[in-house]
């Protein structure tokens, strides 16, 4: 028997990832601001999350470092926050009381799971994580852009079971249209060579409202293109496109 594994998407590039009895929240995001658009439904508040086992942290933008959410909502600040030294000494400074920093293919334990920083990409410091417990393996691709690197997780650590990729394409106007999250194409050539068994695209809803849109960001909202890709490129690989509050069940 299979451990069981489920992803719940909160919204964006939060997720709440369940590997047997561990539950696991990413790059925790539950507010808003004028130019920062969740785009769709937040599945849950910080008080609905229910027990989590530990947060990891990719990178300290505040769409996926909403740290102050869950201080305001009452989060437990002894549940081992994990990320990169730049989001550490965040969590810290807000009170968290077990921050582990660990950098690219760093790892660390909580109970049965273990988390192992991999790279990422995205115009500040990031990671992306492997996530390990119970015999399954998760890769959450944050919001970084398509590190080579990445595509040898299976030859270093093995099999993936669940891949979790952003693929707007993010682009910044004001700095040329320089990229800075993966785009469709880009998460697909990823998830060829990661052979996943399912595949879940996520930061895709989100946008800069009416003129930040025109003025600041430029992202392609439609998460069918990446299935598309996928479809061309790693055929076998099923791709889900799930909905906040959406349960997923890996198989």
């Amino acid at each position: 028997m299979k451990t069981a594994l489920a992803a719940t998407r909160i919204g964006h590039a939060c997720q709440l990832i369940e590997i047997g009895e561990t539950r696991i929240l990413t790059d925790p995001w539950f507010t808003e601001t004028a130019t920062y658009h969740q785009g769709e439904h937040v599945a849950a508040d910080v008080a609905g999350l229910g027990r989590i086992d530990a947060v990891v942290v990719s990178h300290e933008h505040y769409d996926h470092c909403d740290l102050d959410a869950l201080v305001d909502g009452g989060f437990d600040l002894s549940v081992p926050l994990i990320g990169p030294g730049t989001v550490a000494g965040i969590a810290r400074d807000k009170g968290f009381r077990d921050v582990r920093a660990i950098e690219a293919w760093e790892s660390t334990t909580v109970g049965p799971l273990v988390v192992t920083a991999t790279p990422g990409e995205h115009g500040v410091h990031e990671v992306t994580f492997v996530l390990q417990a119970g015999g399954r393996t998760v890769f959450f691709g944050g919001d970084s852009l398509h590190v080579p690197e990445l595509d040898t997780i299976p030859d270093r650590i093995g099999p993936v079971d669940l891949a979790i990729l952003p693929t707007n394409g993010l682009c910044v106007r004001q700095f040329g249209m320089r990229q800075t999250v993966m785009d469709a194409e880009q998460a697909a050539d990823l998830t060829a060579a990661l052979r996943p068994t399912l595949a879940i695209p996520h930061h895709y809803a989100f946008h800069s409202g009416r003129l930040g849109d025109q003025m600041m960001t430029k992202t392609d909202p439609d998460p069918r293109h990446y299935a598309d890709a996928v479809a061309r490129r790693a055929p076998d690989v099923e791709v889900r496109i799930a909905l906040s509050g959406t349960r997923v069940m890996v198989p």
